[in-house]
């Protein structure tokens, strides 16, 4: 059966370098799929996998999704009525917090309960950029990584979540944050996997195969 994997275009992320990471691992791993950008509601209802990209400040990425007519509830009907992967990278899983305290307070789309936070700064540089040890801390059958490994992180906000069993890896900068999140179908990513080479491209994977 094709996959259809669509990458949700509404102003913000990487989105080409999203999608170009998609076929890439489509290619290598022989996966039948089909990886569009698009914010067409025949698109995300066709879809097997959505992808929902962030780059920038929560205010303007949230944003960007209400002033794209309709999406809002297509992607909820996809990933919280139909229960299909979801996949939010960067900013794209802050927006599944409640709310975020980045230059205000400012509502998400409350699909995983926690909050969006500062680091600390305690003198480290910031934003946090670079590569960084991700460390599973969830066995579930729905992880997405099995082991320690590294990937690419740019970001000054973190996600706090208010349950545990909502974390399903940590990395450490300065605190320990959750840099996987997930809850049922829906998951989170705080790194750039398309950034994150052959790792990256590894988790890519582990989500097509959900």
């Amino acid at each position: 059966m094709q996959k259809k994997i669509t990458i949700i275009d509404y102003g913000s992320g990487n989105i080409l370098s999203a999608q170009q990471s998609f076929i890439k691992v489509s290619q290598e791993y022989e996966i039948n799929a089909e990886v569009k950008i698009s914010n067409n509601h025949k698109d995300i209802k066709n879809s097997t996998h959505l992808v929902l990209p962030g780059q920038g400040a929560f205010l303007s990425c949230m944003n960007g999704l209400k002033n794209t007519p309709g999406i809002i509830d297509a992607i909820y009907e996809f990933a919280q009525i139909k229960k299909h992967p979801f996949l939010g990278i960067c900013v794209g899983m802050q927006l599944l917090a409640e709310d975020s305290e980045e230059n205000g307070n400012h509502k998400g789309l409350g699909w995983i309960n926690g909050n969006i936070k500062a680091l600390p700064k305690k003198n480290l540089k910031m934003p946090h950029m670079g590569w960084n040890i991700t460390t599973p801390c969830n066995t579930l059958s729905n992880n997405l990584i099995s082991q320690k490994e590294d990937f690419y992180f740019v970001h000054s906000y973190y996600f706090k979540c208010r349950f545990r069993e909502n974390i399903l890896a940590e990395t450490l900068y300065g605190i320990t944050f959750p840099s996987i999140v997930a809850k049922e179908n829906i998951y989170g990513v705080q790194f750039h996997p398309e950034k994150s080479s052959s790792q990256g491209l590894k988790l890519i994977k582990s989500f097509l195969t959900k």
